[in-house]
């Protein structure tokens, strides 16, 4: 196994955004996670969300207003799958999230997979203000995984739902174009593994710096 590790989209993320803040923060440890208030409610949504799919729970009133498109991805023909942990090796074959040889770990927020006409969705829910800077790189990811551990679906229709801003950020994959997505993300993998391999972790400038990073040992920070 890589010094990297096991990677997701969220991961790999980070580490593009700043290296440097991936470090101290991913790497070392130094500032453990502190969820805010808007986590919290995207957390408790999520949870929602799942439990009326799922389970048939209903949905408390304060996350009422998504009830109607809950109801129309239900009627979508095809097996629910929700907050599904799926995992992949280094070979790209399925495997459990907590597997010993796992290299690549997704959760899907929800998959509908129909295997009789080999279609499905997959729908990734979100709950900031504004869809403008949406990132579909963890939809392609997602369907990805789906199209390792499901081999019967083809075709994936996909999106991230912003439920506040009422906006469907949509994309659709085809598995045949399984082996030109890979190269993109294992060429990224591979910025992730050299930083390991060398430990070298530049910091990556940016408006976010000096409000919004809490690395104190960085010369960019607000507060060094």
């Amino acid at each position: 196994m890589s010094k990297a590790g096991p990677w997701s989209f969220s991961r790999i993320k980070a580490f593009e955004q700043c290296p440097k803040q991936f470090y101290h923060e991913k790497v070392l440890k130094q500032y453990p996670f502190r969820p805010t208030e808007a986590m919290r409610y995207g957390s408790d949504f999520h949870k929602a969300c799942e439990k009326y799919i799922g389970e048939g729970t209903p949905i408390p009133a304060k996350f009422g207003f998504i009830k109607p498109t809950l109801d129309s991805l239900n009627r979508k023909k095809g097996k629910k799958i929700v907050e599904q942990k799926l995992g992949l090796t280094a070979d790209l074959e399925p495997c459990s999230f907590f597997a010993k040889d796992v290299w690549f770990r997704g959760i899907v927020d929800l998959a509908i997979i129909d295997e009789d006409t080999g279609t499905g969705w997959i729908i990734d829910y979100k709950t900031g203000k504004s869809a403008k800077y949406a990132d579909k790189g963890q939809l392609e990811l997602m369907a990805l995984t789906i199209f390792k551990h499901y081999p019967k679906v083809t075709n994936l229709k996909a999106g991230l739902l912003f439920v506040i801003a009422k906006s469907l950020v949509k994309a659709e994959y085809e598995i045949d174009l399984q082996q030109v997505l890979w190269s993109k993300w294992l060429s990224n993998y591979a910025k992730l593994e050299k930083a390991f391999e060398v430990d070298v972790w530049n910091p990556r400038p940016s408006g976010l710096c000096r409000r919004h990073c809490q690395v104190i040992e960085c010369p960019h920070n607000g507060a060094s």
